[in-house]
This record gives structure tokens, sequence and C-alpha cells, in this order.
């Protein structure tokens, strides 16, 4: 109770506020400079822009989050764990601070505190970190458009398909990474070598991490005639130990990939496909995956109602018998792919997922969609988000399930966001034929004040 009545103070304390203040997916891409000349004097602007010197070319900005999430799960993995119903708590805190010294360094640092209640299994590293530094980096600006950029920091690329933040669970995803940004114009590219981060769930114990590698270089070019916009990039990935249905063994992975993608009032698109080759146990890799996104609001209509529809391929492993692996790997995925409920994560898979959304009042989102699998093909399992095998190969059938979701969103500010949603899982011959085969029910509630 004491944790809601925070959330209530939070609440209270944020209306009355301008509505200027836009919070990002990656906090540290903030920028507060134009409270320099904002002569309103309120106790928040103190926290986002506290200037350090005279002129103001030197300041601080503090922010965070606190969000608190409610689950209820009925045949959780379709009836694989113990127990039928229960219900579960999630607590997220996160706090950072922003140190600009000049327009040619900052320190950017942030505490993350994570807690879990009420799961019927144990905590996993998604769930729970007690406390733990979330990101600390500095970036050096040596000239207009460059910046080099050094320590844990958080990765975002496209739409968070293969390198995401992970916002859907309790843990959000950190890199220890060397990272160099150039922009210019409407090009930007970014090159980076790191280690993902893996939590431990204690105090301050996330240790660097020598099993896994990540590097990348990507660019997005905008306003590109025809296209609009187009994102170029290649990934490199290496795993010590790496488990398949196939088997287990050490992975290095490359990737190359493309995106062509458009956001506008009305017609929205995303089309994306890549190509993965390297080695894994001794076996080569040949896996690809393509996606279609495409949705139209009806900008003119007076609830802005959305009709849309996602279809994509992903490969798998056409025989354990045969070379190479065709398993495609989506590396660091949103973990939320197929919705909070996360029973699912993109491998081996056909998926079709038509959508609807419309807004009933200026500040209600209103969300459904339905979405149906298949495995790609019937000689690998299904594996979850986080790229583990759930189930393996052992059924001939292909069809795996039909999902059913439903979702409200209530964001009165830019400060708060309330969603309640709830989604069903009706499973198909694949998952009669390896698991308990039940129908799954999973009802959520999250409540969200950023700062």
């Amino acid at each position: 109770m004491k944790q809601w009545w925070l959330l209530g103070l939070l609440w209270s304390l944020s209306f009355g506020l301008n509505a200027q203040y836009k919070f990002q997916n990656l906090r540290f891409n903030e920028d507060y400079r134009s409270l320099k000349n904002d002569s309103t004097e309120n106790w928040y602007k103190e926290i986002k822009f506290r200037k350090l010197n005279t002129n103001a070319t030197s300041y601080l900005s503090q922010g965070g989050e606190v969000r608190y999430l409610v689950q209820h799960y009925t045949n959780e993995d379709w009836g694989d764990i113990p127990v039928k119903s229960y219900n579960s708590f999630y607590t997220r805190f996160l706090y950072h601070t922003d140190f600009h010294f000049s327009k040619y360094f900052r320190f950017f640092n942030q505490f993350n505190s994570t807690f879990a209640v009420g799961r019927v299994t144990p905590n996993r590293s998604v769930d729970e970190n007690v406390l733990a530094i979330q990101q600390i980096f500095f970036d050096v600006k040596p000239m207009d458009g460059l910046t080099f950029r050094l320590g844990r920091q958080e990765l975002l690329y496209g739409v968070q398909r293969l390198i995401a933040v992970r916002e859907g669970p309790n843990n959000r995803q950190s890199y220890d990474a060397a990272k160099v940004i150039w922009k210019k114009k409407n090009l930007q590219i970014d090159a980076y070598y790191s280690h993902p981060v893996r939590v431990h769930q204690g105090i301050f114990d996330d240790r660097f991490n020598n099993r896994e590698k990540l590097w990348s270089a990507y660019a997005v070019l905008n306003a590109v005639p025809q296209i609009y916009n187009i994102d170029l990039y290649y990934i490199g990935y290496y795993n010590q130990s790496k488990r398949y249905n196939a088997g287990m063994g050490e992975e290095l992975r490359h990737s190359i990939g493309t995106r062509i993608w458009r956001k506008s009032k009305t017609w929205n698109y995303d089309f994306e496909a890549l190509y993965q080759f390297g080695a894994w146990d001794n076996q080569s890799i040949h896996a690809y995956t393509a996606s279609i996104d495409l949705n139209y609001t009806f900008d003119k209509a007076q609830t802005g109602p959305t009709i849309g529809v996602k279809t994509e391929i992903i490969s798998g492993e056409k025989s354990k018998d045969d070379h190479p692996l065709n398993t495609f790997n989506p590396l660091f995925p949103r973990g939320a792919y197929f919705g909070l409920a996360a029973l699912i994560g993109p491998v081996n898979l056909i998926d079709v997922h038509p959508s609807f959304s419309f807004k009933p009042f200026r500040n209600i989102e209103v969300s459904a969609d339905y979405d149906a699998f298949w495995r790609y093909s019937v000689h690998d399992g299904i594996y979850g988000p986080n790229v583990v095998l759930i189930f393996d190969d052992q059924s001939e059938s292909r069809f795996i399930g039909h999902q059913l979701g439903l979702s409200i969103e209530y964001q009165p500010n830019a400060f708060i966001k309330l969603t309640p949603e709830v989604l069903w899982f009706l499973p198909g011959p694949y998952l009669n034929d390896v698991s308990p085969g039940k129908r799954v029910f999973f009802a959520a509630f999250t409540a969200q004040f950023k700062f």
C-alpha cells in the first residue's frame, strides 16, 4: 500500500506542470537546454535544468521512473508449471543524473532497483535486481556531430527487433560498451563494441561479462526521396556457449540487414530483412528473417482509428543432422516481442498479426490484436524472447496457436501512464503434442510515472 501511496503522490504533483517535458525511451537523449531561457519558476524545472555556472554552459539534469506492474497467469507455459493460477507484483525504480560540464564533455549515471514478489518459479534476472548501476558513461565531443562514448549504457536500434532496451520485463538491458557516434544533417552512423551486462540480482554485483560480445556499425539515413528512411547495418555477436534445439556450442554470428520505414499521420510502413552467417559448434550458420509492418490511421475521423497488419518469417533448423545451422538468433530483442506476456520469442516462426486501435477520448487509446503462429521448420522447437528453448521438435505439427490481446492505455500527461491489458492464447496441434496444451490467460496492470 505504501508503494501505491507513493504513486498517488507523484500523480498529484505531475498535474499543473508544463507539457514541454517529453521523455525518451533512452533517457540520455533528452535535451533540456531550452530551459536556459525559460523564466518559469517551479520545483520541477530546477530538477530538469540546474545551471552550474553563470552563463549556463554547464548544467545538471535529473530524472527517473517509478513503475508498478501486477500480473496474473492462468496456465503459464500452457500448463507446464505446477501451479494453475497465480498473481505476481513487480516494482522498478530508476534514477539518473546528467552532468554537462561543457559542450565538449558529459557524464551520465543511472541507478536501478527492481523487485518481484509472488512468482511460483524463482525470480529470474529479468525480474529482480536489488540495486545496480544501470548506466554510467562519459561523452567526449571534440567537434560538432562527433561523439565518443565509453561506459555502461543502453542501446536501442530500429524497432528493437535485434538490439533493445527490453522495456517490457522488470529489468532493462544495458551494455558495457565503447561507442562512436557521427551525425551530420540526415545521416547518423553508430559504431560500437560491447559486452552485454548479465544481472546477478544482488547489490552492485553485476560483473563484466566475458562470455558474450556484441559489436556493430549502424547507419540511419532520413529524408530519402521515395523511400523516406533507410537503415543499413552490420552486427557481430560472440557467445562462448549457446544452446539451440540442435545442441550446445560456441557461436560467432554475423548479421547484415536493412530496414525501410516511414512515419506519417496516415500511412506508416516498416520493412526489414537480414541475413546471418558465421559458425556454431563447427557448423556454418545460414539464417534469415524478413518482416512487413503496415498500418493506416484515419486521421480525419474523430476517434483516430488505426488498422494494421504485421507478418514475418524467421528461419529455423531444417534438420538436427543437417549442416549448416539455420536457426535465427534475434540477439537482444525487446522482451515483450509478441505482447507483455512474452510467451514466444522471434525464432523459428511464421506469424500473421492484424491489429486495430482507436481513441474514444483524447488521453485514452484502446487496442486489440490477433496473432497466429506457425513453426517455420518442424525440425526445430519454439523459443522464449531470451532465445532459450521452451519446447523441442518432438512433433510433426507446424501450427503453434492463436493469441488474442486487448489493452487500454490512459496517459493524462507526459508523466503518468496506466495500462490494463488481457491476453488469451489458444494452443494448436504443436503445443498439444509437446506440452499439457492448456489455454493461457494473462492479465496485467502497469502504472508508470516518469520525471
